[in-house]
């Protein structure tokens, strides 16, 4: 039961509110932020944000969404075609020129001051802008390298490779030791396709030849794929690859069970609060015939269809301030896209965040084409037929080829 006097009381401040006697509740705008997780972190984090935005700004409230990278994508995509977008989200940057040629992302150069724009590095600037407008703002940005247990290597008595062929002697020697596996190959879900990248690239191939048409069935791709299937096969990756996300293998080297992984700096502070007496170093991916690392970013996109455009503008200048850039970049691992965050000790004497930032003059990024997520997925669905023996390397990445130069028309 109402207790009476709660009630009366409410009654009265409800009349008095009417009668200007109390100021009547002050009308609140509600943002909506969807978040992709980067880790345990990442939610509490933006949350720690938009508790002190509303702090400042009662009238704004931010609802914040935590979203797993596996499902973003379909997620956004639901919502968008259900009328239900959110204001902003965080996304991958290879989905923002399909979100762009919908009209489903807000260009925000109208929204973007002068002051404000030159505070980002410009080359992660620059995939967010297409055709001349600028569509998002990066919002986290990595470059990939290889990390070897450097206990595991000296009791195998191996030396960190700098070639494939290094790379393949050492696992071996390292697959000798008991409880132990050399490599620990991605191939579930999210960036299965970036670990073949990495060997793609650095063998002398590309996702894209120069006329457009697809890498994958480039003697260069057929050489990346063959190494991985026969280490597979020699027993030198963990038992059955595609069973094992990208987490599943950080979480082996963090136990100690791995000898090599290929990371983004996301690792490290993973490493250095679970793991903290792991020995380990931060080196270039092995080479064949090229130098490669994979450059990744990701954007803070709007959306076109918002009716808190001018609020949620508020907020995104809000959380790109330097003391909450410092705090995001350090505590998820990333390499800064602010220039005075890129300026702070931790990114230019680290030797962990130099040994990944080394890779930035020769990095590679996926391309911005249309239709890039269905190419990935082909390239994904191909590596887990080749791992498991249902193709051969060759026939596969055949078959893969003709398949994404049709989903390009070509």
């Amino acid at each position: 039961m109402t207790h009476p006097f709660r009630t009366s009381t409410a009654i009265l401040a409800l009349s008095l509110g009417m009668f200007g006697f109390v100021p009547a509740a002050m009308a609140e705008t509600i943002v909506d932020f969807t978040v992709a997780e980067y880790s345990s972190k990442t939610g509490p984090f933006f949350q720690e944000v938009a508790d002190a935005f509303q702090a400042e700004n009662p009238d704004i409230k931010i609802n914040i969404e935590v979203v797993p990278w596996d499902t973003l994508l379909q997620r956004l995509t639901t919502d968008v075609a259900g009328g239900s977008a959110p204001d902003i989200s965080i996304i991958g940057t290879r989905w923002l020129l399909d979100f762009a040629s919908q009209g489903v992302a807000e260009p925000v150069d109208s929204y973007l001051t002068p002051e404000f724009k030159s505070t980002f590095i410009d080359t992660f600037m620059a995939p967010g802008v297409i055709d001349g407008k600028t569509m998002g703002l990066p919002v986290a940005a990595s470059a990939r390298a290889m990390l070897v247990n450097k206990d595991l290597y000296d009791k195998a008595g191996a030396t960190p490779p700098k070639t494939w062929d290094e790379f393949y002697e050492a696992s071996k020697k390292l697959a000798a030791l008991p409880d132990t596996f050399a490599f620990g190959l991605q191939g579930k879900e999210i960036e299965t396709d970036a670990y073949f990248y990495y060997s793609l690239w650095t063998h002398g191939g590309d996702i894209l030849k120069a006329d457009g048409t697809s890498g994958l069935d480039s003697p260069e791709a057929l050489e990346a794929a063959t190494l991985y299937k026969r280490m597979i096969d020699e027993g030198l990756t963990q038992p059955s690859p595609t069973n094992y996300t990208r987490e599943d293998i950080f979480n082996l080297f963090k136990q100690g069970k791995v000898g090599t992984v290929f990371t983004f700096p996301m690792l490290i502070p993973q490493i250095k609060a679970e793991a903290p007496d792991l020995h380990y170093e931060v080196l270039p991916f092995p080479e064949g015939k090229a130098k490669a690392t994979y450059g990744v970013t990701d954007t803070m996109m709007m959306f076109a269809d918002s009716d808190a455009k001018a609020e949620a503008w508020k907020f995104i200048e809000f959380a790109y301030k330097d003391e909450w850039r410092e705090k995001f970049d350090m505590g998820e691992g990333f390499l800064p896209v602010t220039r005075n965050v890129a300026a702070l000790d931790h990114f230019t004497k680290d030797p962990d965040v130099a040994g990944f930032a080394a890779g930035l003059p020769y990095a590679k990024f996926a391309p911005i084409i249309a239709n890039w997520e269905e190419i990935a997925d082909v390239t994904v669905r191909t590596m887990q037929q080749i791992y498991l023996g249902e193709v051969s390397a060759d026939e596969g990445l055949k078959a893969a080829a003709a398949e994404i130069n049709k989903i390009r028309g070509l």
